[in-house]
């Protein structure tokens, strides 16, 4: 039978209420007390019932986790450190698959059906107004990935893609592509928009450059295939700057279906710098996007809101590097 609370009252010679409050968070309980209470639970194998518990408290500890394209192998790595660092902090993530919807209203209701704490949305597509639902309905929201504005209405975590378009751009033009196209993820996207609008920025300086955009139907291998094999069948650029990683690896698998050499007779870059990247036989030169940071920032703000309660939206961005690999020219001596 499950070991109860009122058998390590017992075990330890405590009230009920004493060994409650052992295990409250914030509760006040005389140290000896608390000794005997830990000691008892120990040699008993008992567990507070975490649920019960935040029926007192007004706390779960549970935050949503909320994301829209899980056929992206980035989002391993994204949810591989979202999880462990909310686990670290004693809070546990309730994962929500959008599977396509962009409607919010089902998830935001959803969560508050499981009281969440807290709501993390991770994704660099969906528009502001998405995460901005949630704040609506009370709830404590932070974007992460979400687009940079200068004055946000929840926080927003994430890199600019702005900036990122333009360093994409620059980087092409250094090394000597006189026909440079944007081969962009889905153009409903806001990372989409933001990154081909830095991109295009830059090439307006350059008028001597020919200068291509098309847009991929999905963040996805087979999306960069198919486009990449659509480009190569006509007159395509001699570099292209690919809406991220994955529909980069798409796109050197058209390459080599089309028996067209990279970097010889074809630059990439892509954007993310995820794990596969820098496999010997991808071998991708792209922009690095902070992950690492962006995850742990956000977490930050959350912890800071369960805290302290709301605070005052910010944008918090972290800058992309180029990571020399093996699918661009070298650059010039």
């Amino acid at each position: 039978m499950a070991i109860t609370l009122k058998d390590v009252a017992e075990r330890a010679g405590v009230s009920r209420s004493a060994v409650s409050r052992t295990f409250t968070e914030g509760a006040s309980v005389a140290p000896k007390t608390r000794d005997k209470v830990l000691k008892a639970a120990a040699e008993l194998g008992y567990s507070p019932n975490v649920l019960a518990s935040s029926l007192t408290t007004g706390r779960t500890k549970l935050v949503g986790l909320i994301s829209d394209n899980f056929h992206n192998p980035i989002f391993l790595q994204v949810f591989d450190r979202f999880t462990r660092r909310l686990q670290e902090q004693g809070l546990r993530p309730l994962l929500v698959n959008l599977s396509g919807e962009t409607d919010p209203q089902n998830s935001v209701r959803m969560l508050q059906q499981y009281s969440a704490d807290a709501v993390i949305v991770a994704s660099s597509t969906l528009p502001g107004s998405f995460a901005q639902s949630f704040h609506k309905a009370g709830m404590k929201i932070v974007h992460s990935f979400g687009r940079h504005v200068a004055r946000p209405k929840v926080h927003v975590v994430g890199i600019d893609n702005i900036a990122a378009g333009r360093l994409a751009a620059k980087t092409l033009i250094s090394r000597g592509y006189s026909r440079i196209g944007m081969m962009a993820g889905p153009a409903g996207a806001t990372s989409t928009q933001d990154r081909l609008a830095g991109f295009l920025e830059v090439m307006r300086e350059h008028p001597e450059i020919d200068v291509t955009s098309s847009f991929a139907t999905a963040y996805s291998f087979d999306a960069g295939r198919a486009e990449m094999a659509r480009l190569l069948a006509d007159r395509p650029a001699e570099a292209y700057f690919c809406g991220d990683d994955v529909l980069s690896v798409g796109a050197l698998a058209a390459a080599q279906e089309a028996g067209v050499d990279v970097p010889g007779d074809l630059g990439i870059l892509g954007l993310n710098d995820m794990e596969i990247a820098g496999w010997q036989n991808i071998d991708l030169t792209t922009l690095h996007n902070p992950f690492a940071e962006i995850v742990d920032a956000s977490i930050d703000l959350v912890l800071a809101m369960l805290e302290e309660g709301e605070t005052k939206p910010e944008a918090r961005l972290f800058p992309c590097e180029l990571v020399e690999r093996g699918t661009l020219r070298p650059p010039p001596a």
